[in-house]
């Protein structure tokens, strides 16, 4: 039994912002509230191994995991996947992009599968995932939004 998530928004940004910004991953701190670190640990081509930190639970724990993800540009689609997958047996990550007449569509589809041992289930997992996916992606909506507006022209008096 394996579980599937998928949540996306709209962003009104171009989407050589939106990709620009989401696929810097040393910088996700700046664009995720749930991290406190991201530390690339190997680039290979558009293949990024790196190591999430977040930030502590309600309980004080702090989790931290290595990923990889690769880009591909010409698709406009990341695949990425857990190496040190903790408390699932598998977590496979797809984000897809897609030029919209608002702006940019970004799409998470996570598949995955908890550990029989894991302090949860499938089911829980997915409802605290598609909860945060939207929390997250509200706020990354809302920083890149806000970076397009800063990086606008201004038009002259004379257009």
């Amino acid at each position: 039994m394996s579980a599937h998530t998928e949540n996306e928004i709209v962003i009104a940004a171009p989407l050589d912002l939106v990709w620009d910004m989401t696929n810097d991953v040393a910088n996700w701190p700046q664009l995720f509230t749930e991290y406190a670190s991201a530390e690339i640990l190997r680039q290979e081509g558009e293949k990024t191994t790196f190591r999430l930190t977040m930030h502590p639970d309600e309980n004080g724990k702090v989790w931290s995991w290595v990923s990889e993800r690769e880009a591909d540009r010409d698709t406009l689609t990341v695949k990425a996947r857990r190496v040190e997958t903790g408390p699932f047996a598998f977590m496979n990550i797809r984000w897809r992009y897609e030029e919209v007449p608002q702006g940019t569509r970004m799409v998470w589809t996570q598949d995955f599968q908890m550990k029989a041992e894991a302090p949860v289930d499938d089911a829980w997992m997915t409802d605290n995932i598609n909860r945060n996916s939207k929390v997250q992606m509200a706020l990354i909506r809302d920083r890149i939004e806000q970076a397009a507006t800063e990086h606008r022209p201004v038009p002259s008096l004379a257009d």
